[in-house]
């Protein structure tokens, strides 16, 4: 694993983690589909003044053919429009879920896609070490300890919230299969325009949008759009090009463990002996997943990303 990629990675984590108190505080005055309507139009208009930026640093050269860029145009509107569909789809199940119940429970069933992606991924012929798969183990443990502290039952908005988990592995999936394809940043706005465009027409049928509700939740909307929407889904498209995606999603789970802390930080929540032990379970997971292996090993790990 290369350390850049670990460090992008663990920032968008760390950006998703401290998003939860603004995300709670929006869902006061705005309905899912408003909420992440709005954040995400935000994010996208937030990495137009990046991508001017970059054209005119990395200006392609006179000599590209025409078929070229043609071809490269396509594949970035295609890949924006997956990814588009599917964070659309798992943030909409997400805000909906977190209705009916626990916030604990959210947090658990929504980190499982760190063993979905595993999963899937060997539908798609990726192979994965046996130490990414006790990682992810270690990882399972440290989250029920973080995140579940009373009972576990299925109900309603348990059933979203997995769905969620599943279709965040396919959004994880679909990066991994474009990332190393296109640009990063023009893709990461094209898939937060598409969530904003998918949920205008669910916004106006089922919520009641009014100024006021959106002046009063200025704050989150920016920081949600601007932080974890422009910002770390960026660094997650960056950081994920090249990097096997079951290690790349046991580093985005950290988002439970530093929900936690940021909670602790900001809001004066303390932490108890059993959400510290999920955290440090966590921690050696993700150790555990970066420690060198045989060079057989190491070389399938590195050419998994080929699908």
């Amino acid at each position: 694993m290369k350390t850049k990629n670990a460090v992008l990675l663990f920032t968008a984590a760390f950006i998703w983690g401290t998003a939860f108190v603004a995300q709670s505080v929006g869902m006061e005055y705005l309905g899912p589909f408003g909420f992440n309507g709005i954040r995400n139009f935000v994010g996208s208009l937030a990495l137009l003044p990046c991508i001017f930026l970059l054209n005119k640093i990395n200006r392609r050269s006179e000599a590209v053919e025409q078929n070229e860029q043609q071809r490269d145009r396509k594949v970035l509107w295609i890949g924006g429009i997956c990814c588009g569909l599917c964070l659309f789809v798992a943030s909409t199940l997400q805000q909906i879920g977190m209705q009916y119940t626990s916030v604990g429970k959210c947090g658990f069933i929504t980190a499982f896609y760190i063993v979905l992606v595993p999963v899937f991924g060997i539908f798609l012929k990726k192979k994965v070490g046996w130490k990414v798969w006790m990682a992810v183990a270690l990882a399972v443990v440290g989250l029920y300890f973080l995140c579940i502290t009373d009972g576990f039952s299925l109900g309603k908005g348990d059933i979203y919230i997995f769905l969620c988990a599943v279709v965040y592995t396919m959004h994880i999936l679909v990066i991994d299969h474009f990332a190393p394809k296109t640009d990063n940043v023009k893709m990461s706005c094209i898939q937060f325009m598409v969530v904003g465009v998918l949920s205008v027409p669910f916004m106006l049928i089922l919520e009641t949008v009014t100024f006021d509700a959106v002046i009063k939740t200025a704050g989150p909307i920016l920081y949600a759009g601007v932080m974890s929407s422009g910002v770390a889904y960026t660094v997650q498209i960056i950081g994920q090009k090249g990097m096997n995606p079951a290690v790349a999603s046991l580093i985005l789970s950290l988002e439970s463990s530093i929900s936690v802390l940021s909670g602790w930080v900001l809001l004066g929540q303390t932490l108890t002996a059993r959400e510290g032990i999920g955290c440090v379970l966590m921690f050696v997971a993700i150790i555990l997943a970066q420690i060198p292996t045989k060079n057989t090993e190491r070389k399938c790990i590195d050419n998994c990303v080929e699908i």
